[in-house]
């Protein structure tokens, strides 16, 4: 996104955080964040501290230096919030950045709350009348207290089936079960990531996936043309998948699918994101099978790297890269400034 973002409308500022919690001012060098299946990108303490605008109608960003001196970085027109998993899409920065009342791109507290909980998501989902793969919830507590209950609720679901933390992104802790025998193993994979866990039945279908960008001006939300994940080699799409580009795994858009397929597809897409008041961006994604459509997860902060899906689709219905960043953006601008927050604050004596 730093190499791609349209440089002569915007002014980046980079802000990284490292694994400690610590926001620090980074380099804009989209070479220093590459994705090197070999040694992954990190953000680590440089000694700077990045003050964020106090409040009210403060806007400003402020670096504090290795030295305690103070620097004015710039005034913030909106934020990328361009982070995976706990405390990036789960609500946690989005409500921050709601307290400070400073725009944002993406999705809110909700959506994100809800689509980082796969358990929550999908009875939402299902509420909505949103198919969804069929799945208990096993806490951490009841599997010591109860394995042989789980293990009985995990046969009821048929084999094969998957085991997957309910609040961790990127198919990280997920594992393929073909028999009772490799469940124990699975979730304790999955426990290692979260107290919480998914076990699903395996939905036998083409793996599809649609973009969503929020609507403007009280439209809809669009959904671009659907891609689809073939798998060769691998067993499911994982993280080395998904964002290495490990063999096995080809992520094709547009999918070849019939113009009721798409359409289908499209409008299941525009309605799950609704369900969970969707707001910015979603990757949704479908499992195609003989008996229709089934909705695997939302994703509110997808990936955006050159081997993904969610740019590649919007590329394959007409849309550029900078484009896709570009509206991004304008979509929270334009949701601030309709914000009765907003025009609160905006009104407010100085």
């Amino acid at each position: 996104m730093l190499r791609a973002i349209d440089r002569d409308r915007f002014r980046v500022i980079p802000v990284g955080i490292t694994r400690e919690g610590v926001f620090v001012l980074e380099d804009d060098d989209p070479d220093k964040f590459a994705l090197d299946a070999q040694r992954l990108p990190e953000v680590v303490d440089n000694g700077t501290r990045v003050l964020w605008p106090e409040g009210g109608a403060d806007r400003t960003l402020r670096v504090r230096r290795m030295d305690g001196s103070v620097d004015e970085v710039g005034r913030l027109d909106a934020v990328l919030p361009i982070l995976h998993g706990v405390h990036g899409e789960d609500g946690t920065v989005q409500g921050f950045l709601d307290t400070l009342g400073i725009p944002y791109a993406g999705g809110g507290v909700l959506d994100s709350a809800l689509c980082m909980d796969k358990h929550f998501m999908k009875i939402v989902l299902a509420a909505a009348g949103v198919p969804v793969a069929p799945w208990v919830t096993i806490t951490r507590s009841r599997w010591e207290a109860d394995p042989d209950g789980v293990r009985a609720d995990a046969a009821a679901l048929g084999e094969p089936s998957f085991v997957k933390p309910a609040r961790a992104g990127s198919s990280v802790g997920v594992s393929k079960v073909h028999d009772a025998s490799e469940l124990d193993d699975a979730l304790a994979l999955a426990f290692a990531e979260d107290d919480k866990v998914l076990i699903e039945t395996a939905i036998v279908g083409r793996e599809v996936e649609v973009a969503i960008l929020e609507g403007r001006d009280g439209a809809r939300a669009r959904a671009s043309l659907p891609g689809e994940i073939v798998l060769t080699t691998r067993e499911f799409y994982d993280f080395e998948g998904k964002y290495l580009g490990g063999e096995g795994a080809e992520v094709v858009c547009p999918a070849q699918l019939t113009d009721a397929e798409t359409a289908a597809i499209q409008e299941l897409g525009v309605r799950a994101f609704e369900a969970v008041d969707g707001r910015g961006l979603a990757r949704v994604d479908f499992f195609l099978t003989a008996d229709g459509l089934y909705v695997n997860e939302l994703n509110t902060m997808p990936g955006f790297t050159p081997i993904s899906m969610f740019p590649k689709c919007w590329i394959a219905s007409g849309m550029t890269y900078p484009e896709l960043i570009s509206e991004l953006i304008d979509t929270a601008l334009a949701r601030a400034a309709s914000s009765p927050v907003s025009s609160a604050r905006a009104a407010a004596p100085r």
